[in-house]
């Protein structure tokens, strides 16, 4: 399982309608984000949630990523919740650590 599938699936458990909307190009072998920072939407709660999902490790590099991204005002100004899931392994068990912007 992928660390994209267990942020979606943790969505989903806490009661959010959530999609991937990262896409892969086959030609290029390379995956595009959606505004270049959000792996998953998700829905509900009366709150829109832009997520991206890395490992923990991982998780300073997509912040700053989001921080330089040229649409952050504009979600924000949206109402988006804007979150990073940085996964990790804990006593042989998946958690997740979360990030809001």
């Amino acid at each position: 399982m992928t660390l994209t599938n267990r942020s979606v699936l943790k969505l989903r458990d806490e009661g959010y309608c959530a999609q991937v909307v990262e896409r892969w190009n086959a030609f290029t072998k390379t995956r595009h984000d959606l505004f270049g920072c959000i792996d998953i939407i998700a829905i509900g709660q009366g709150k829109t949630l832009a997520v991206q999902t890395t490992s923990k490790t991982n998780m300073n590099a997509r912040i700053k990523k989001i921080e330089n991204n040229e649409y952050l005002n504009e979600m924000i100004r949206a109402n988006w919740c804007i979150l990073v899931h940085g996964w990790y392994k804990e006593k042989n068990r998946w958690r997740c650590k979360e990030f809001e912007f």
